[in-house]
């Protein structure tokens, strides 16, 4: 039946160690090996009538802003050295029906992905979105037939979909940023902003909370509307620049110099194997740990910098592409294959390595999925390179309430509204990885049994930090009242171990040497446009 959707919509159809990046050397930025990159740093601007943009110039420099006319047929412009841009929410003539086919939702990309794959293969094409958690939607402009869109979902939900949702909101009015300069007002739902010093102060208020806080941003910013009845604050950076605003954030402000440079080649490489993410809002990467953390010039260090320097256009590649160069905090002592973690094409550069310095050349990784070799890997704590970080082993508890009320809380993001239960009566990990990881976590309620995989289990459960973990029962008085988690490690655990990274550089390894010690097969290669493009 869904080999037949088509026919049915056919029938119904800056420099790397400067802080100041004047306009002329942004505008020369853009070449091959440091493209242009757009990052949204506010994401969801106007969800909320409180939301408040200042934007500034530097001390003495001037703010240039232009927008279409009110009649939309010319750009107009205006220069100020601060302007305020707010929601004035507008009142609509005819109210807005928003609807739409929402296929899947997911805690990360990587699923969501992988989803889309699989509808797309079945005849429905797709669209990834993120209004909070990852979402999968059928294309909107190829069902833009009501008709076709109500048939698709019943379709979809009697072939057992049960999380196939119709979400549908009617809309009274429509947020529109209103821009203010001076004693001047202007309602634009498209905003540029450029500054003569090639560097704009950005401080972004919501419900009178400052989420960014007199924030500088090199190159260019544009407020633009998305897929989600708000608007994007886009900042225009070149890499290199970009890159700055990555490095000190992610590996932190002590690390080892190899280790530094080492993150500078993974958030270079990271970003450019990313560049579709938000391809439905038109931009192309966050600023968030959904993606990585960036956060402009802010506190960016001369050391960090050196190493940005030292590995100027510098990228891991397999066959000729920029690899996903994923990364996390702490493995617990072995990283994670990439479909350990998540669903869709396996990635070769990203298998299980044995996060010991001192590892045989022969044993890259070990296999610890039965009990008895998993209880010996967790409970050693020495050795490893992440010796000494309280993250390398932990035990968190969740009492039965605790389990049970998050468990129904991720159902419902989901978009499950057929499964429910009143209390889980058990817990056992049905299926594990090689790697230790948490294939398939096995709950049973009082209405059935209910199968949560890979990284959704963290989403699902409030405990455990990873999903490398075994499960203990906790009894009071001969009755079940709860959990303990005891694992290891911070985050998904695949690619380099960041806390790994640390020790081996202080071992005297190399930036690149460690950098082969995670990615199995992968080329340190200059940046070339075939490796993104």
């Amino acid at each position: 039946m869904l080999k037949t959707f088509s026919i049915i919509r056919q029938t119904l159809i800056v420099t790397v160690c400067s802080f100041t990046l004047t306009t002329v050397e942004f505008v020369q930025a853009q070449t091959d090996s440091n493209p242009i990159l757009k990052i949204g740093i506010v994401q969801r601007f106007g969800e909320r009538p409180q939301d408040r943009l200042t934007l500034k110039a530097p001390s003495g420099g001037r703010l240039t802003l232009s927008f279409p006319s009110a009649d939309g047929t010319t750009t107009q412009t205006v220069t100020s050295d601060r302007v305020v841009i707010e929601i004035s929410p507008q009142t609509l003539p005819q109210p807005i029906l928003e609807e739409k086919i929402v296929l899947s939702n997911h805690r990360s990309f990587e699923n969501a992905a992988a989803s889309a794959f699989h509808w797309n293969e079945k005849g429905i094409p797709t669209e990834i979105a993120q209004p909070r958690r990852w979402q999968v939607w059928a294309k909107r402009d190829a069902y833009e037939s009501m008709l076709l869109r109500y048939l698709t979902f019943y379709i979809l939900r009697s072939q057992g979909n049960l999380t196939v949702q119709l979400d549908r909101r009617v809309l009274p009015q429509k947020p529109i940023p209103s821009l203010i300069v001076g004693e001047f007002r202007y309602n634009r739902d498209r905003i540029d902003i450029s500054s003569s010093s090639g560097i704009v102060e950005v401080s972004y208020q919501r419900e009178n909370k400052a989420e960014i806080n007199n924030r500088l941003y090199a190159g260019t910013l544009k407020l633009q509307p998305n897929a989600h009845q708000s608007f994007t604050l886009v900042n225009n950076v070149p890499l290199e620049t970009y890159v700055r605003g990555v490095v000190p954030h992610e590996i932190g402000y002590n690390a080892p110099y190899a280790a530094v440079q080492a993150q500078a080649v993974l958030a270079r490489t990271y970003v450019l194997a990313s560049l579709h993410r938000f391809k439905i809002d038109n931009y192309e990467l966050c600023a968030d740990t959904q993606c990585q953390v960036y956060r402009g010039l802010e506190d960016t260090t001369e050391v960090a910098d050196r190493a940005i320097a030292d590995t100027r256009g510098l990228v891991l590649t397999y066959n000729n592409r920029a690899i996903d160069a994923l990364y996390s905090s702490t493995t617990g002592g072995i990283t994670a294959n990439y479909n350990d973690i998540w669903d869709g094409t396996p990635r070769p550069y990203l298998q299980s390595v044995l996060d010991l310095a001192n590892r045989p050349d022969n044993l890259r990784s070990a296999n610890i999925a039965d009990d008895q070799n998993l209880k010996a890997f967790l409970d050693r704590k020495d050795g490893f390179n992440e010796d000494g970080w309280k993250n390398l082993r932990w035990r968190r508890v969740g009492t039965l309430n605790e389990l049970q009320t998050s468990l129904k809380k991720f159902l419902r993001f989901s978009g499950d509204t057929t499964t429910n239960f009143n209390a889980i009566k058990q817990m056992q990990v049905s299926k594990r990885a090689g790697s230790g990881r948490v294939l398939e976590l096995e709950v049973t309620t009082d209405t059935g049994k209910i199968i949560v995989k890979k990284d959704e289990i963290i989403d699902a459960f409030d405990p455990p930090d990873s999903t490398f973990f075994k499960l203990e029962p906790i009894y009071q008085d001969k009755v079940l009242s709860g959990y303990a988690f005891i694992g290891g490690g911070l985050g998904h655990g695949v690619g380099m171990s960041q806390t790994g990274s640390y020790n081996l550089a202080r071992k005297g390894w190399s930036y690149d040497r460690i950098l082969n010690f995670y990615y199995t097969n992968a080329q340190l290669q200059k940046l070339r446009p075939e490796h993104y493009q």
